[in-house]
């Protein structure tokens, strides 16, 4: 049920004067209670102890309120259906059974309303004592619900409270990171997976249509935070752990429900403007925690695509979710490769996620079938940026470029080009062309990789020098290379080099003066005389 809109701590029914104690034993209160029904009235000390300032007290008491209201849930000591109001219980024709259980209804949702508050709370250890407390009554309302249903034809679930829960975890103001990663093992239980999804995506629609779509840093780094908690099953047999286990199993979230939900969230999220930073934390796990369990992930081409056309690390972070939907789903997109190839600056060798540009830039550029012209300009491209590339960067662009020639037969016209003196001048490449098919790189040649033959880096030389000779048909793994650091380099010229030990041929000494067929001994004598 949803908390009540009137909180009643202070008790306005009983008249007589009840003696307070300075400091009270929440768990003993809280024995009486369950023990006797004439200790109903003990629940207003607990209520008190609630809303104390004192982190322990809080959470001595959130605990023992959790205990008391599930044990009455279980009881069925709480009133079901439709709520009256106390005076109107007082003055109707109730039995004292029903006005105990009105009565303890009341406090109940007035006990909610203290803990979703608490989720607000300065100490962590209360916020979390408070969100714990709450899915504890969310799992009894599930089991012992407060409405009238057909169990036949209804799954019960406590949706409003989730929904509350979840209205107070994604905060407009303070980060909740920490406390939404506490609640991401809730998460795993298909049931409350399912309507926190929905939840999420009712959070969303209303806070930003409200805010006019204006972006909210805050409110949408703890969206994020949630969501991407979200640990999706990949088939209906990991469906097997609910929070709410009833007898009626056919009215359960199948995995195609999950789906669903799943898409609808992000495809709500995401339609709303992102701060900039929010846009990276996304593409980086679009490809393989949000694309796979999509029903429709084409439905992400129009978010990918815009991302693309951004620019800088947005459109680098963007091409894995491009790549999964260009091979698995047959996406259309003709200005692909250009747009790859205008990605080439020289900011590509010093941007967080270089690694994987270059690695997806490989496998784009894997196919056989690609035409001739543009394999060359990305080498030529590659080539002429290497010039003012550090080393770390350049032991992955080289071995990129000779793979390129090794897939490409026909661009080793690049490497000798037979030519007159006065063709040398000048360079026939157009660097500021946007477009790979009027660059000229046909026509120009790699003498950059000539000119980085002379580098300071030793190994980058080397490197350079392997062009020298005729390229051997098997391909560089440029894995291996993609990670290596400035640090890396350093630490691998300073080590000594390993002395390797020369082979020969002799016999080894058993013993002093001693060896080689016994020469020693025919010719010298040790014996003292």
């Amino acid at each position: 049920m949803a908390p009540a809109k009137k909180r009643n701590v202070s008790s306005e029914i009983v008249g007589t004067k009840r003696v307070k104690n300075n400091k009270i034993d929440p768990d003993s209160v809280v024995k009486e209670i369950l023990e006797s029904k004439k200790h109903a009235n003990d629940v207003f000390d607990l209520l008190e102890m609630l809303q104390s300032y004192n982190e322990k007290d809080a959470i001595n008491a959130i605990n023992a309120c959790s205990k008391l209201f599930c044990t009455l849930l279980e009881r069925k000591d709480l009133h079901r259906g439709t709520l009256p109001d106390e005076e109107e219980a007082l003055r109707g024709e109730y039995t004292a059974q029903q006005k105990y259980e009105i009565f303890m209804c009341h406090r109940y949702n007035s006990c909610k309303e203290i803990v979703f508050e608490h989720l607000d709370h300065e100490e962590h250890g209360v916020k979390e004592s408070a969100l714990c407390c709450l899915m504890r009554f969310a799992e009894s309302e599930g089991q012992h619900p407060l409405e009238d249903l057909d169990w036949s034809e209804h799954y019960s679930f406590p949706r409003e409270l989730i929904q509350v829960c979840i209205g107070r975890l994604l905060s407009k103001t303070t980060d909740n990171a920490l406390l939404l990663s506490r609640f991401q093992e809730y998460l795993e239980m298909g049931d409350v997976r399912f309507y926190v999804m929905s939840a999420i995506r009712d959070s969303v629609t209303k806070v930003m249509d409200r805010n006019k779509g204006i972006p909210l840093p805050v409110y949408q780094s703890n969206v994020f935070s949630l969501m991407s908690n979200i640990s999706m099953p990949s088939n209906e047999s990991e469906l097997c752990t609910f929070m709410i286990t009833q007898e009626s199993m056919c009215c359960w979230p199948s995995l195609s429900e999950h789906r669903r939900a799943f898409e609808k969230m992000w495809l709500c999220f995401l339609k709303y403007k992102l701060p900039p930073s929010m846009y990276k934390r996304v593409l980086v796990i679009m490809h393989d925690s949000i694309l796979p369990h999509m029903s429709k992930p084409t439905l992400m081409i129009d978010f990918l695509t815009a991302a693309y056309d951004v620019g800088g690390a947005i459109s680098l972070l963007a091409l894995n979710g491009l790549f999964v939907l260009i091979h698995q789903h047959n996406l259309d997109y003709p200005d692909f490769y250009k747009k790859l190839y205008n990605l080439l600056e020289p900011s590509v060798f010093h941007v967080k996620y270089r690694a994987r540009f270059f690695h997806l830039a490989n496998v784009f550029l894997s196919s056989s079938h690609l035409p001739v012209y543009l394999v060359a300009a990305f080498a030529k491209r590659l080539a002429r940026l290497a010039l003012t590339a550090p080393p770390t960067a350049l032991l992955i662009v080289l071995p990129f470029i000779y793979n390129l020639i090794r897939r490409h037969p026909a661009c080793r016209v690049l490497i000798h080009r037979p030519t007159s003196q006065d063709d040398l001048m000048e360079d026939p490449y157009k660097m500021d062309e946007e477009d790979p098919a009027k660059s000229c790189a046909l026509e120009s040649s790699l003498w950059e990789i000539k000119t980085l033959q002379e580098h300071y880096h030793p190994e980058v030389s080397k490197t350079a020098k392997l062009i020298n000779k005729p390229l051997s048909q098997q391909e560089d793994d440029i894995d291996e290379l993609l990670e290596i650091t400035a640090f890396e380099l350093m630490e691998r010229d300073l080590k000594a080099p390993s002395t390797k030990t020369i082979p020969l041929e002799f016999e080894t000494a058993t013993q002093l003066l001693k060896g080689g067929g016994d020469v020693l001994q025919d010719h010298f004598c040790l014996d003292l005389l």
